[in-house]
C-alpha cells in the first residue's frame, strides 16, 4: 500500500509501506478516509524527532522511525481481530490516538494520555496517512450515520479541546482567552463556548484564522501585533484579566503571554506541544495565586466531542480550508503548512 513515511527531519515519503497484517485478537483493521494534518505532525517535520522513536523500539508498541504519521483519521473497519466485541466490518469510526498499557497509576484513573508507556498512533505506531492501519479496539468510537467521513475526521481535535476546557475546568458565565487560532484554538474556542462561557477572546495574528474565530464565535480578537494583548483584555474584563487562558500555539513567548492574561487567582492552560524551552517569571504566579496546568490529548472526551459535533455545537466544515491527495502530503501539506500556515486551519488527506 501507499504510506507517508517519516524517515526524518523535512524527510517524509511517499512510498509503498507494507498493509498491515491481520489484526491481533484485540485490534481491528481499518480503512482509511480522512486524515488532518495535526500540528504534531507539522512538528515532527518540520523540528523532530520529538515523540518518534529513533533510537530505541518504543516499550508499549515495539516500533521505532521509520514509520507511517497520521493520527487524526476517519475510516471504517474492514476487519476485526477474534477477540473484539461491539465492532463489524463496514462500521465507520473515528479512533482515539492513544495507545496505552492499562496497568500503571495512571491508566487506573483512566488518565491514560498520561501513560507511563503511552504511545500515540502515528507517532510511536504506525498511523493513518496510508490507505490501512491496525488500531486496539478500545480506541474506536462510532461516527454518527450523519457525519460525513471528512467532518469525522475532525472528532480527535475536538477532542483535544474539549478535553482542555474541563482541564481548565470553564464554569457558565466564566471569561476565557485563546492564544493561537489555529486549529486546536478555533475548537478550543467553540468547546469553551458550549460549556457556558460568557466571553471568549483570541489572540491571534493572522488575517484568515482572525477571521475563523470570528465568525465561530469569539467575542473579540485581539491582533498582538496591533495592541498589547493584555492589556486590551483587561480592559474588556473590567481591569481583570480572565477566569481561564489557553495557550495553543507552543510558541518561544506564547507560554508566558497566557499566563498574563489569566486573572488575579486564574487559570492558564498549556495545550500547545513546544519545540523549545520558554521562561517564566515565577513570580507572576506566585504574587497573583494564578494556576497553570497542561492538557495533552484526551481521556475518554471522544463521546462528548462526538455529541457536541453531531448537535452542532462545534462545527468543522468552516474549518477545513484544504482537501488534498496521499501523493502531495510534501508539497501542498506540510510544505504549504510551512509557507502559507496563516491561511490555514485543516488540511485533510483523501485516502481513499
Amino acid at each position: 500500500m501507499k504510506a507517508a513515511v517519516w524517515h526524518g527531519r523535512k524527510d517524509v515519503r511517499v512510498e509503498e509501506f507494507p498493509e498491515p497484517h491481520a489484526p491481533g485478537p484485540k485490534e481491528v483493521k481499518i480503512k482509511v478516509h480522512w486524515c488532518g494534518i495535526c500540528g504534531s505532525d507539522l512538528h515532527e517535520y518540520d523540528a523532530g524527532p520529538i515523540f518518534i522513536p529513533t533510537t530505541a523500539p518504543h516499550p508499549l508498541t515495539g516500533m521505532q522511525a521509520p514509520l507511517v504519521l497520521g493520527h487524526e483519521f476517519s475510516g471504517e473497519v474492514v476487519e476485526v481481530g477474534k477477540d473484539v466485541q461491539g465492532w463489524k466490518v463496514g462500521d465507520r469510526v473515528a479512533p482515539d490516538a492513544c495507545q496505552y498499557c492499562e496497568a500503571c497509576a495512571m491508566c487506573r484513573q483512566n488518565r491514560y494520555s498520561i501513560c507511563e508507556k503511552l504511545a500515540f498512533t502515528g507517532l510511536m505506531a504506525n498511523g493513518a496517512f496510508a490507505q490501512y492501519v491496525n488500531v486496539p479496539a478500545y480506541t474506536l468510537y462510532a461516527i454518527p450515520p450523519e457525519m460525513s467521513s471528512d467532518v469525522g475526521a475532525f472528532v480527535e481535535p475536538v477532542a483535544v479541546g474539549v478535553h482542555a476546557v474541563r482541564r481548565g475546568q470553564v464554569l457558565l458565565g466564566d471569561t476565557v482567552a485563546i492564544v493561537g487560532a489555529g486549529t486546536i484554538g478555533q475548537v478550543t474556542l467553540q468547546a469553551a463556548k458550549a460549556a457556558g462561557a460568557s466571553k471568549v477572546f483570541v489572540v491571534e495574528k493572522a488575517r484568515a484564522r482572525k477571521d475563523y474565530a470570528k465568525n465561530l464565535g469569539a467575542t473579540a480578537v485581539i491582533d498582538p501585533g496591533e495592541t498589547d494583548p493584555v492589556a486590551e483584555v483587561r480592559r474588556l474584563t473590567d481591569g481583570l484579566g480572565v477566569d481561564v487562558a489557553f495557550e495553543c500555539v507552543g510558541g518561544h513567548q506564547t507560554g508566558a503571554l497566557t499566563i498574563d492574561l489569566a486573572r488575579t487567582g486564574g487559570k492558564a492552560v498549556l495545550v500547545g506541544i513546544f519545540e523549545k524551552p520558554s521562561e517564566v517569571h515565577f513570580n507572576n504566579l506566585v504574587f497573583f495565586e494564578k494556576e497553570v496546568m497542561g492538557s495533552l490529548a484526551y481521556y475518554g472526551d471522544f463521546k462528548t466531542a462526538i455529541a457536541l459535533m453531531a448537535d452542532g455545537r462545534i462545527v468543522a466544515e468552516p474549518m477545513i480550508t484544504a482537501r488534498i491527495k496521499l501523493d502531495d502530503i510534501v508539497e501542498k501539506g506540510f510544505k504549504e503548512l510551512l509557507a502559507n500556515r496563516e491561511k490555514h486551519i485543516k488540511i485533510l488527506v483523501s485516502l481513499e
